[in-house]
């Protein structure tokens, strides 16, 4: 397994790389540091693992998000034959769009469950 140097918010990090993964790995650091510079640039979270945090919920949103669509995407049709039926009453049509993250909210949910204490664990 080869490594890698990466920068994530400034911060370097040495990560092990398995055998052509390289590209992906390098996609993925991208795409987590871009999440932690919104954050962070939103300015109003100052500490480093709050940002890293929240990242993390936010990109696991996404990949709930979409995956859901895809099961919601491969089950239209069920939906629309027991639609027909009277089965369903549904007041979303398969091409609706679920809102975006609303990171806002996620940092209030989350300065509250820290309340005072401020430690993440």
């Amino acid at each position: 397994m080869s490594q890698i140097e990466a920068t994530i918010l400034g911060q370097s990090y040495a990560l092990a790389c398995p055998p052509d993964g390289e590209l992906l790995l390098r996609e993925a650091i991208h795409i987590v540091d871009r999440e932690m510079s919104a954050i962070r640039d939103a300015g109003k979270v100052k500490a480093r693992e709050r940002m890293a945090v929240l990242a993390a919920l936010n990109l696991a949103y996404q990949q709930a998000e979409g995956a859901a669509r895809k099961g919601a995407q491969t089950s239209a049709p069920q939906r629309q034959a027991a639609a027909t039926d009277g089965a369903v009453n549904s007041t979303h049509s398969a091409g609706d769009s679920s809102p975006d993250i609303d990171i806002e909210h996620l940092i209030r949910r989350i300065d509250e469950a820290l309340g005072d204490d401020n430690h993440l664990l």
